[in-house]
């Protein structure tokens, strides 16, 4: 790395320096995490800004393809076996179920794999190992929609097949998303804060269109034919991998930073036993639960326990009172566009407070979005109405949920040591999906529409839980909750001066 002691600084440099230094908020200052400044764009004589910008187009392309790809899979496999197993929901649970589930058992295992590995080959691996999985999964659900599959025990062999398959791409899936966003983004921001939440905005962006627009795609293809939507998913997935793996190594090649070795566990690199890989589990839960992130993190986990999400478990209760699927939609449509919204919100609000401070307000304002929904809720008599009311707070509710989220993932890089990235958001992954895994338990319990206020009830109280965890974070980090005593300082001086002023108090 380039140092220049004896030259005298130039303009532009003193410039950003002082910019840097008076951007710090004094609340998020933490002297365990003081990182000393890049000067690779000295090195290299080419503007850092431009050379950001190159390196942030290839990684925005390499994660809409992996997004796309995912989402567009994730919802189509749901449609494909709904359409080869009608009248029934058993094969799709015990698809979904299987796959939550790995995610949960597995990705601490994920985690470590990521610790150990050199990154290019870490991504890599998640990309290659995912198209397969996807592709072999497309091919066994075709040859079950053209009828290949007649006899019962060989369904019953495909489906588990299918699961197998489904945990392989979920499990590469969280690969590719911790080692891109938790550890790449923070790698290629190179230590600036306004670069690192640019680049967390956009990657969460590119994450809620393909949510929005990923599953309206398949479903159009899929109302026209299940066996045409099978092949163009198959065929999107395999046409991706080779401009997805070289945008990537793209990346790679264009920051030096994420070249540089890492200081790695011995025992990661080496094949363990049963009893040692649960201490290594044990270790990292250890890590993670003992980290001054795991409060702002878990809060976001808590936040997976929800019904309130116009997912699979609110659209089917909105269905069942009586709103149309074309209401539904419109419904989610305003719902992404409030998601999207709080992605220029959050930069925003965190360049202004910090991204501390900015958790704190999001969150809060989620929670009284949701107090709002669920008291019209449970108050109105009618189903309808009190849907509606639940509806409206839900949306606005998205905005708060969104800016907490990028908040707290920007606590978590910069707060995480680069060699516990990996297995840190693995946990949390793990946790997510747990916790999602528990609100799909809810509504099993509850199956009733007329018991639906129930699992609303357990997902405000997981918010309300979220925020009280997020609260005790910053009030041991900031002292206070609110300025109180800034505020008394004030208005002491300005008391005082006004006294002075008028002659009724005495500088004595």
């Amino acid at each position: 790395m380039a140092s220049h002691p004896a030259d005298e600084p130039t303009p532009q440099h003193a410039i950003e320096h002082t910019t840097r230094l008076l951007t710090v908020e004094d609340d998020d200052i933490s002297t365990d995490h003081v990182r000393p400044t890049h000067d690779m764009e000295e090195e290299s004589g080419v503007d850092i800004s431009v050379a950001l910008t190159a390196t942030a187009r290839r990684l925005y392309v390499s994660h809409f393809l992996s997004t796309w790809n995912t989402r567009v899979f994730e919802f189509g496999a749901v449609l494909y076996l709904a359409a080869i197993f009608p009248g029934t929901l058993l094969p799709m649970s015990t698809y979904a179920l299987c796959r939550g589930l790995s995610a949960v058992v597995l990705s601490p295992a994920v985690g470590r794999y990521i610790d150990s590995g050199e990154r290019l080959h870490v991504v890599r691996t998640s990309i290659v190992v995912q198209r397969i999985a996807v592709t072999l999964s497309c091919a066994l659900l075709w040859l079950m929609v053209i009828g290949v599959a007649r006899q019962r025990w060989l369904k019953i062999a495909m489906v588990g097949v299918l699961s197998l398959t489904a945990c392989v791409e979920k499990l590469c899936s969280i690969m590719n998303l911790v080692a891109v966003e938790r550890d790449w983004v923070v790698v290629v921001a190179r230590d600036s804060a306004p670069a690192l939440r640019t680049l967390n905005s956009q990657m969460r962006r590119i994450d809620l269109l393909c949510k929005l627009v990923g599953p309206f795609a398949v479903s159009l293809i899929d109302g026209y034919s299940t066996e045409t939507a099978i092949l163009v998913n198959l065929g999107m997935n395999l046409l991706s991998l080779p401009l997805e793996y070289y945008a990537i190594r793209r990346v790679y090649r264009s920051t030096p930073a994420l070249q540089l070795s890492e200081p790695r566990s011995i025992e990661a690199n080496e094949v363990q036993s049963w009893s040692q890989s649960l201490m290594q589990v044990r270790k990292q839960l250890c890590v993670y639960f003992g980290h001054p992130a795991m409060r702002p993190s878990l809060a976001g986990a808590l936040l997976y326990l929800t019904v309130l999400s116009f997912s699979g478990q609110m659209v089917t209760y909105l269905l069942a009172v009586g709103f149309t699927s074309i209401h539904v939609a419109i419904a989610r449509t305003i719902s992404v566009s409030f998601e999207i919204s709080a992605t220029w919100l959050a930069p925003w609000v965190m360049s202004c407070v910090g991204s501390v401070r900015s958790g704190i307000w999001f969150l809060s304002w989620q929670m009284l979005c949701l107090a709002a929904g669920v008291t019209a809720f449970s108050l109105t008599g009618d189903p309808a109405w009190a849907a509606i009311g639940l509806v409206i707070g839900t949306i606005l509710s998205r905005v708060g949920l969104w800016g907490f989220d990028l908040s707290s993932q920007v606590i978590v890089q910069e707060e995480v040591q680069a060699e516990y990235r990996g297995s840190f958001s693995s946990i949390e992954a793990s946790l997510q999906n747990g916790f999602e895994l528990c609100s799909f338990a809810a509504t099993m319990v509850f199956s009733q529409p007329e018991q639906f206020q129930w699992p609303v009830l357990l997902s405000c109280s997981a918010v309300y839980v979220a925020g009280v965890l997020y609260a005790w974070f910053v009030r041991d980090r900031r002292g206070h909750l609110v300025h109180f005593c800034e505020r008394t300082d004030s208005k002491k001086r300005i008391w005082h001066t006004t006294h002075r002023r008028t002659g009724l108090l005495s500088d004595d």
